[in-house]
């Protein structure tokens, strides 16, 4: 039902091509997944979504448990019926929202207690709850429930949650109870060297299909996550895929990669396109800018996306100025576009051997970009 195959290595880095069989199709890896927080890529049909090359959706436990309700979604026919994405979704356990909601939420050994941004109501998730709402969501690949400590935290707090995670993984995969779905373990240990090598081992020793890098992209300096990376990865099995949450940029998807990562998510292409924001083969646009206003050229005209065969930037900015919901849906589909042609990019380059040499002039960029571009 589950099965990850290595189908090429790259020659000069730890990237590799893979394929990963799912209930609900194949994904080619390495891959970036769109996030759909509530069951939706916002503004953006699973039509559209599946128009840019997207394989696999994100979908998160956490507001999905408290609206509509898990048992909601399972009485409508699960996450995939549900939403109308007939193809691989993974849900996230939640332990990202003990970190961004730190100021709604309660941890002690057993579990966390939230109290809900909608509406104050309690939630508690602990691990067999955790594991009982994704069960009941269905969604392909699932996560153990972990705790991720804000950057920077001293050395003692981050290893009491790295432990803590490690025991909680433990009771996740005790208390998961669906065959048809992939419980994956999550890395944590901050930017401790040796945290991370105990957690990855812990981990591994349980055993699990896949396993993910959390507690990274929050704050700590590109060569930081880079560092952790090359410690975390050479630990983890090579026949399981290698998961990075919440990242990122393209230039820290292509670094990633090239430390043997396999699957990536991040909330910058919709949330950025919701802003005016689009990334393009010549830089960043900021579509309300006046020197678009005039602009008959495409967003981007390296770009073969929807937006970028109608549209022109001038009429994007009139719908940004304008507050039309089209401008942030066109510049969001744009994005997403522009990330799967990167993902596509990389899996062709690990394929032709030429990874090495793109990273190197991708680096050379980034030392060169203004502060502002590299936000």
């Amino acid at each position: 039902m589950f099965e990850f195959t290595l189908q090429a290595k790259d020659v000069g880095t730890a990237a590799r091509l893979g394929q990963f069989t799912t209930p609900h199709g194949l994904v080619q890896t390495p891959v970036f997944m769109p996030v759909g927080t509530a069951g939706s890529v916002k503004g953006l049909t699973p039509d559209l979504v599946r128009s840019t090359g997207t394989q696999i959706i994100l979908a998160n436990t956490y507001h999905l448990a408290l609206r509509p309700g898990a048992e909601i979604v399972a009485e409508l026919g699960g996450l995939h019926q549900f939403t109308g994405w007939n193809d691989p979704i993974l849900t996230d356990s939640g332990g990202y929202q003990v970190f961004s909601l730190a100021e709604l939420v309660q941890i002690d050994e057993e579990g966390v207690s939230f109290r809900s941004h909608l509406d104050g109501a309690h939630l508690r998730l602990d691990p067999a709850e955790a594991m009982r709402i994704q069960n009941l969501l269905g969604a392909d690949v699932i996560m153990v429930l972990d705790q991720c400590v804000r950057y920077p935290a001293n050395r003692e707090d981050v290893e009491a949650a790295m432990q803590r995670s490690i025991r909680w993984a433990a009771q996740c995969q005790a208390a998961h109870a669906r065959q048809d779905q992939a419980l994956f373990g999550i890395v944590q240990g901050g930017i401790h060297h040796d945290l991370r090598r105990q957690c990855a081992q812990a981990l591994v020793e349980l055993g699990f299909p896949g396993y993910a890098v959390g507690g990274l992209a929050i704050g700590e300096t590109p060569g930081q996550m880079d560092a952790v990376l090359a410690c975390v990865v050479p630990h983890l099995p090579a026949d399981s895929p290698r998961y990075l949450m919440g990242v990122g940029r393209p230039i820290d998807i292509l670094r990633a990669v090239a430390r043997g990562i396999d699957m990536f998510d991040c909330v910058m292409p919709t949330r950025n396109g919701r802003n005016s924001f689009a990334f393009t083969s010549q830089g960043v646009v900021r579509l309300r800018n006046e020197e678009h206003k005039r602009s008959r050229q495409p967003l981007d005209p390296a770009c073969e996306c929807y937006t970028c065969r109608h549209f022109s930037r001038g009429y994007l900015r009139h719908m940004f100025l304008a507050g039309e919901m089209l401008g942030p849906i066109l510049a969001s589909l744009h994005n997403i576009a522009y990330y799967q042609s990167w993902m596509a990019r990389i899996r062709r380059s690990i394929r032709e051997g030429t990874l090495l040499d793109w990273l190197a002039e991708e680096n050379q960029k980034e030392d060169r970009a203004a502060p502002l571009e590299r936000t």
